[in-house]
């Protein structure tokens, strides 16, 4: 019998067969439309559902665009298994406080025991941070980003009891450090400051013998995307850390190549699998810091785990053997793992068109006030309703620049400075505006032309991805702690509050704070139509002539009290100068003070230069470095 004859013989049967089949594929496009129409009408879902959300996502272009996470869409694919998991397990939700009589359980009940990690953890997975009541804010900051992205599976530690309690009425699970800390900001460096390293590393080494996986957190960094997934990734590392990395070795969302990495291991943001590697390695390490109490943790650590580096664990992980040779040891990317270079300076994530996963607010300057800022103005911390609100009502301006001092010629010290004092005198302007009308001032974004480190440089660290010109954090310029620190008022007159270039752009802006908003438009006296006027004033607009003194000011805008958001539309000769001089002194011997320095050149030691705030009134100024001893101080 042929093969023609055989497919004869079969043709009956196979039409019949054929008829099923094709029946069966029509029934199942039927119901595969219905289901796609449902996911994307629902009345009661997105009308994107978020498994393809990230279609229609717009690229991010600047830091000017960076999303709030109250606008970002969940990565489920790990939260609807830590649902599922939770659904058998009778844990307290989040930000719910607990009933009751208003009366604090003793403290035995807050104990960190192996029952307790158990019932927080979601597929045998924890996520810890801890700290004290100076850091309240950050936790608290810390918590929403993970409660945004869907996750519950985490204890928070508290190191004295103010923050035990006050966490526990907000429905966060906390447990005890039982550290008696000081319930200040410790500072960094501070012997306080090692004291709290050496808890992190009594911590690991307290939660890994309970046989789940750690993700250790500092309180100063947040969650932007779920990381369960892509630790997942990676089932055989014993550890995987971020770094203090600023040049990309990779640039899709594989582990950065540890040949490459020269950066610190930052022991900020990392995950340990409790393997008898991990185990022996967080002893090791707990040793050696209780030993001597001058070894700073992070330092520790790098010492112990490249002990042995190498070789790797295989040719298509990342993984590397470390510490004891047994030991797989990853290294998470620094361009989604961001540290405050790599997010904050160079934007590598955007760049790179990644999602960012974290970000740690490291490689900054202004102490803890200079983390807070940071996160505000990427838009990253969440506040009060009353911070968005303030009684006084808030200033902006719009900031002028002109194109050539951004963009022409080499970018070099004194380009720098000329495009950075041209920005602190407008701001000097602002700062003195804001005080005579009493106001808020919401500070402008601040362009650079260098970075800033701690060690010298040629302008911009070699390898990395920071553009000229570059959007930079306002602590590279201004001491943001000096100021939002109380001064005496007898001697530097009332505070000026700031805010965050960002804070009109934030989605918890509330809609009628911005809608109340007066433009103020600074015209050239003996113009056409610059005189003061209320006959605009209804259209949301008024002119005022430039130079107008502290009387005009007050006069002019006693007027527009309820008004929340009063706008400049320039700062530029928009003050006259103020009429009561001991006010102005107070106010200049306040914000010479604001300013801080640029680091560092190569050519001189010291090689820090010092910004001033009154630069344009000292003939010849220059941007140089101490020359002597005496000189090496600020310009006040």
């Amino acid at each position: 019998m042929g093969l023609r004859d055989r497919f004869q013989e079969l043709a009956p049967q196979s039409k019949s067969l054929f008829v099923v089949i094709y029946a069966a594929v029509i029934v199942g496009i039927g119901l595969s439309a219905f289901y796609v129409f449902s996911a994307f009408y629902s009345p009661h879902g997105s009308a994107v559902p978020s498994s393809v959300a990230w279609l229609s996502s717009p690229p991010l272009s600047d830091l000017d665009s960076l999303i709030s996470p109250r606008e970002q869409v969940a990565d489920t694919s790990v939260d609807t298994v830590d649902a599922s998991d939770a659904s058998h397990r009778s844990i307290k939700p989040i930000w719910v406080g607990p009933p009751g009589d208003g009366k604090m359980p003793p403290l035995e009940k807050f104990r960190l025991t192996k029952e307790l990690v158990e019932e927080r953890a979601a597929n045998n997975v924890i996520i810890v941070t801890f700290g004290n009541y100076a850091f309240m804010d950050f936790i608290l900051t810390w918590v929403k980003h993970l409660t945004d992205l869907g996750l519950s599976n985490f204890l928070v530690g508290a190191m004295d009891t103010k923050l035990l309690e006050a966490l526990y009425w907000k429905g966060i699970p906390v447990f005890d450090m039982e550290s008696h800390m000081s319930t200040v900001d410790v500072g960094w460096g501070s012997p306080t400051f090692h004291k709290m390293g050496r808890e992190k590393v009594i911590l690991i080494d307290a939660i890994l013998p309970f046989g789940v996986e750690l993700l250790m957190c500092d309180t100063d960094m947040v969650w932007l995307k779920n990381p369960l997934p892509y630790l997942a990734r990676y089932p055989e590392a014993d550890v995987l850390t971020s770094t203090d990395q600023v040049v990309p070795t990779v640039v899709d969302d594989s582990l950065d190549i540890w040949q490459k990495v020269g950066g610190a291991y930052n022991i900020g943001i990392f995950h340990w699998r409790p393997t008898d590697s991990a185990k022996k390695l967080v002893k090791e390490w707990k040793e050696m810091l209780l030993a001597d109490d001058k070894i700073w943790d992070q330092n520790g650590f790098n010492d112990i785990v490249r002990k042995q580096l190498g070789p790797s664990v295989d040719d298509d992980s990342g993984l590397v053997y470390a510490f004891d040779s047994n030991l797989k040891l990853g290294m998470l990317p620094a361009s989604i793992f961001c540290s405050g270079h790599t997010y904050f300076v160079q934007a590598m994530y955007q760049q790179l068109r990644l999602e960012p996963y974290a970000v740690h607010t490291t490689f900054q300057y202004a102490g803890t006030e200079g983390k807070r800022h940071r996160l505000r103005e990427g838009m990253l911390f969440y506040d009060a309703p009353e911070y968005y609100n303030v009684s006084e009502g808030f200033l902006s301006f719009r900031p002028s620049i002109p194109k050539n001092l951004l963009l022409d010629g080499e970018h070099n010290i004194e380009s720098h400075f000329t495009l950075l004092n041209y920005q602190i005198k407008q701001i000097r302007t602002a700062l003195a505006v804001a005080t005579v009308l009493n106001r808020t001032l919401i500070m402008p974004p601040l362009w650079c032309r260098l970075d800033r480190m701690w060690f010298p440089h040629p302008g911009i660290l070699e390898g990395s991805m920071t553009r000229q010109p570059f959007l930079c954090p306002l602590d590279h310029a201004f001491e943001i702690n000096t100021m939002l620190k109380e001064l005496p008022e007898d001697e530097f007159g009332p505070p000026i509050n700031i805010r965050e270039y960002s804070l009109l752009n934030n989605p918890a802006m509330p809609k009628q704070v911005k809608e109340s908003f007066l433009e103020v438009q600074v015209c050239r006296p003996g113009s056409q139509n610059c005189q003061l006027s209320n006959n605009t004033a209804s259209a949301g607009i008024i002119r005022l002539p430039r130079n107008s003194n502290e009387e005009t000011l007050k006069t002019v805008f006693s007027s527009f009290k309820d008004v929340k958001v009063i706008q400049f539309s320039s700062m530029q000769d928009a003050f006259g100068g103020f009429t009561d001089k001991s006010r102005e002194e107070k106010f200049r011997r306040r914000v010479k003070r604001y300013t801080g320095i640029w680091c560092c050149t190569k050519d001189h030691i010291p090689g820090h230069i010092y910004y001033d705030m009154y630069w344009d009134e000292k003939p010849g100024w220059k941007p140089i470095p101490p020359q002597t001893s005496a000189d090496d101080h600020p310009p006040w």
